[in-house]
Order: structure tokens, then C-alpha cells, then sequence
């Protein structure tokens, strides 16, 4: 199977590190013009750097994706420069550098924050290129989302488990609104991958007792790596996945 994407623009948001950094540097290397945001404005350079030392399109802005209008205004340049956009991954999300408490704990502010990133900002980010590629009848969106959205959140931090699930409901509800324009809406849910510094604290925090049990409860026997989930995302974004929409892939070493 080879998949290319020359011609094709692609959007890939959270793109700092971790997961969006392996999504854009994997369209990169396949052809596609990608655009990457984030809001850590220094290490998205060097998203765009190793994009580029692999010969690949990549532009960076710093956006943030819980404000609508700079998603809208981020959206319009892509489309004014490029013409279009064919394939969005929404991957910008995560803690926000909340640890786990105990329900009574929970402010409304901790609550919401959570919330604004992982599910708001898709569904801006979404409502902004849907023109698009309506007027193209054709798109792919991939949002990532987390076995947390499936289940129970290891950080257990309530609101990563609900927002994470209600992002997992958007990508099925706009897989059937958009279906009629050929625009295709699934949803990756990844295991336990060292990504950022976040997940790399929670696993160090573990200790080499918990860290083995927990390696032990996948089938594969080994943690995941950002490029796994890049692998995941390349095949819902190709023409191989065209009449797949409103799915979860949980790309998690066969969790336990």
C-alpha cells in the first residue's frame, strides 16, 4: 500500500511535538503542503525544520484552537494560498498540565479549560474548513482522540475522559452530516505513548514496577510511539479509506 498525497493541503493542528509533530512531518514526506499550528511558538519551528530536512511543504502559525476567530482567520489563509483544504487532523489537546483529584476538587475553570481544547477546538476547526471542502466535495478529517474517550483515563482527570468521549460523539455526528459532500469524518484513539512531557512525567511517576504493569497489559508488550498513531491517521486520510467515516481506530498495542 502506498499512500501519497501530492496536490493535497493538509492541516494539522497541535503540532508542537509529540503526535502532531509525526502527523506533519508524515504528510510532509508524502507530498502533501502542509500547514501546522500550535501555541508553543519555538518548538513548532522545529516541526517545520524537520519537515522540511525530509524535502516537505510545511508552514507554521501560532494558533490558538479555542479561539474561533484566529481558527477562522488560520483556515481563510490556508484556503486564499493554497485554494483548498483537503484533509484536517484536529490533534491539539491534553491535560493542560492537570494531574488527577478527587472529584470534589474539580473547579469550574479546570473543568472548562479541558474541555475548550479537546472537543471546542475541533469542532472550530472543523466548522471552519467545512466550506471547503464542501465546495470540493471531497474531505478527510481525523481527529484524535485518546482510549480515555473509550474508557477510563489513567491521569484520572475527569474532564480528559469526558471531553476526549464527547470528541469521539462530534467525529460520529459529523461523519453523518457531511457524508453527502464525500467528506469523510473518523477518529483515532491512541494507547499509552511516551509523546509529550506530560505523558512522559505520568509514566515516570510510575515507577519500574508500575511501569512494567503496565506494559504488561498490552498484547504487543511494548509502549507505542508518536508515528504509530501518524500511520494510523495517513490511512483514514487516504483515498484507501474512502468509504470509511464515523470511525474510532484504537491504535493502543492491543490494551488489555
Amino acid at each position: 500500500m502506498k499512500i501519497r498525497f501530492d496536490g493535497k493541503t493538509a492541516i494539522v493542528t497541535g503540532a508542537a511535538h509529540g503526535f502532531g509533530r509525526a502527523i506533519a512531518r508524515a504528510f510532509a514526506e508524502r507530498g502533501a503542503s502542509v500547514w501546522a499550528c500550535d501555541v508553543i511558538e519555538d518548538e513548532l519551528q522545529d516541526t517545520q525544520r524537520l519537515c522540511q530536512r525530509l524535502d516537505g511543504e510545511c508552514r507554521v502559525r501560532v494558533v490558538d484552537v479555542r479561539d474561533r476567530a484566529a481558527v477562522r482567520e488560520f483556515v481563510a489563509e490556508v484556503v486564499a494560498q493554497d485554494g483548498a483544504v483537503q484533509i484536517l487532523v484536529n490533534n491539539a489537546g491534553g491535560v493542560l498540565g492537570q494531574v488527577g483529584r478527587p472529584l470534589e476538587e474539580i473547579s469550574e475553570a479546570d473543568w472548562d479549560s479541558i474541555f475548550e481544547v479537546n472537543a471546542r477546538g475541533a469542532f472550530y476547526f472543523a466548522q471552519a474548513a467545512a466550506p471547503s471542502m464542501k465546495a470540493q466535495r471531497y474531505g478527510r478529517i481525523v481527529n484524535i482522540s485518546s482510549g480515555a474517550g473509550l474508557g477510563v483515563s489513567l491521569t484520572g482527570i475527569q474532564a480528559y475522559a469526558a471531553s476526549k468521549a464527547a470528541q469521539i460523539g462530534l467525529t460520529r455526528q459529523l461523519a453523518h452530516e457531511l457524508g453527502a459532500w464525500g467528506i469523510t469524518v473518523n477518529n483515532i484513539a491512541p494507547g499509552f505513548v511516551l509523546s509529550n512531557p506530560n505523558s512522559i512525567r505520568q509514566f515516570e511517576s510510575y515507577g519500574e514496577e508500575g511501569q512494567r504493569a503496565l506494559v504488561a497489559r498490552f498484547a504487543l508488550k511494548r509502549l507505542g510511539a508518536p508515528e504509530d498513531i501518524a500511520h494510523g491517521v495517513l490511512f483514514f486520510a487516504s483515498d484507501y479509506a474512502g468509504w470509511i467515516t464515523g470511525q474510532v481506530l484504537s491504535v493502543d498495542g492491543g490494551r488489555l
